[in-house]
């Protein structure tokens, strides 16, 4: 019985949208939602794309962007991919002949802005590229770089412009006999674009691509788009998302799977479970937590560990999780494992004890899945 059978104000009805690929990532139709991110190295760089790339699929990235904003970017894209380790968006602008050159360099996906590649014969090159090479399209409206007509019309960058272009560019793709495509409505204004989103969702089945773009640094941005996409998630809408970030791409990874951790959306690695701490901690609760976070970042497996400083909510906390450890004062604290007190632990070891306890049920939950697995088929 799941969690979310017996406790239903957890649910999350997910808005129902068409199912398109990314390379080997399907996203809408009910896949799990996706986080991505883009490389900030110059692309003629491929050692250095490559390699940081890797680490964003490394940090659990599903799909990674990458400029190409001229022919040396393109040529360079083509060994980028053969080294990628995850699908890749080929992020376009303007020039619809690199967006014929990603295709042909294996893109997985093309950014693109259909009212920017040029008139409706290049237009139509792109598409057809896309489709003989199977790429998907993502349909880019940001409230930046909307076309004139639509601020002549509106005044001003708005919602109803924004789904307005958006809905323009489907069009264009649609009457080209083109469905494989995803659509965001981005802006740095966390009001309107949750409006755009929220009236995109309702006017087409298309697979929606979240972010809150222009965010800001790590933490300014991080709280703005866990505000902005994280209302748009709980209310259902969202298939793939991105968490953009004046900050290192594995940050926007990372983020990104806290935000749908939080709501119970994605799972992976270890979820840490801790408490402010105050007066009343038996251990030093924000020094010991930084550290498991970053001696725990190499576990992929799905599981919560509690780190409680006194014993006010600690045993009731660690009864929710398949680790904890509550501070009970005199140097020690008590180890809980699957809910179950287990044993005591000075505070000077507890550390690596917990570290060990982690990876060796981490490797438990893996035996588990596997053998239900095999059970099955």
């Amino acid at each position: 019985m799941s969690l979310n059978h017996i406790r239903p104000w957890r649910n999350i009805y997910r808005r129902e949208s068409r199912q398109i690929h990314v390379g080997s990532v399907p996203v809408g139709g009910g896949a799990p939602i996706s986080v991505q991110t883009m490389t900030n190295t110059l692309t003629t760089d491929i050692a250095a794309t490559v390699a940081q790339v890797q680490a964003a699929a490394d940090a659990g990235a599903d799909i990674v962007r990458v400029s190409v904003p001229d022919e040396a970017s393109s040529k360079a894209l083509k060994q980028i991919v053969a080294e990628s380790p995850v699908p890749l968006v080929a992020d376009i602008h303007f020039h619809y002949k690199r967006g014929i050159e990603a295709a042909e360099a294996g893109a997985a996906c093309l950014r693109i802005n259909p009212g920017n590649i040029g008139s409706p014969e290049r237009v139509r090159d792109v598409i057809a590229a896309a489709r003989d090479h199977g790429c998907s399209i993502r349909i880019g409206v940001n409230a930046g770089s909307l076309e004139k007509h639509l601020l002549d019309k509106y005044g001003e960058p708005c919602p109803d412009a924004m789904v307005e272009s958006g809905l323009e560019h489907i069009r264009i793709l649609q009457d080209n006999d083109f469905h494989e495509f995803k659509i965001s409505v981005k802006a740095s204004d966390v009001f309107m674009a949750s409006a755009a989103y929220q009236q995109l969702a309702e006017a087409t089945d298309a697979p929606i691509h979240l972010g809150i773009t222009e965010a800001g640094g790590l933490i300014s941005g991080t709280v703005k788009s866990a505000i902005g996409m994280g209302s748009l998630l709980w209310a259902g809408i969202g298939d793939t998302i991105r968490v953009s970030l004046s900050a290192d791409p594995v940050e926007e990874v990372k983020m990104g799977f806290e935000i749908l951790k939080s709501l119970g959306l994605r799972h992976r690695g270890v979820n840490i479970i801790s408490c402010p701490s105050c007066a009343r901690q038996g251990f030093d609760v924000i020094k010991t937590v930084e550290a498991l976070e970053q001696r725990l970042e190499h576990i992929k497996t799905p599981m919560s560990l509690s780190i409680i400083g006194c014993v006010v909510n600690g045993p009731g906390e660690a009864l929710m999780t398949d680790v904890g450890f509550t501070g009970g004062g005199a140097g020690s604290g008590m180890v809980y494992l699957a809910g179950k007190q287990s044993h005591k632990m000075s505070n000077e070891a507890m550390i690596d004890h917990i570290v060990e306890q982690v990876e060796t049920r981490a490797t438990q939950i893996e035996a588990e899945a596997t053998a239900a697995d095999e059970a099955a088929e």
